[in-house]
């Protein structure tokens, strides 16, 4: 049980850092957010749970074939912003276009 407070502590953690970094260092907050520390957790957290480097090596891949289709929402994104549209409908068009659905 406190594996997995643990897990959800050091999760919860390291998303309230990026956004409070964010406010005071734009750049340092955008270089900790644009790491792979989703996976990486995640490559951690799975190794911990079950030692199966064969899970975490197709894990591994099959993440890098989502990634590349999500790439453009992080140039979508800002462009609808920059131009006037409000943040939700900007997020919820950049995160839903075809080739940036994260659903």
């Amino acid at each position: 049980m406190w594996h997995l407070i643990l897990k959800f502590g050091v999760s919860a953690g390291i998303i309230v850092a990026v956004s409070e970094i964010t406010k005071r260092n734009n750049f340092a907050a955008s270089w900790l957010h644009s790491l792979p520390l989703v996976s990486l957790m995640a490559f951690v957290w799975l190794y911990l749970d079950t030692r199966d480097t064969a899970l975490i090596a197709r894990h591994a891949q099959g993440t890098f074939w989502f990634v590349i289709p999500t790439l453009p929402m992080f140039l979508v994104l800002p462009w609808m912003l920059r131009h006037g549209l409000s943040f939700w409908p900007s997020l919820l068009a950049a995160s839903s276009s075809p080739r940036c659905s994260i659903s």
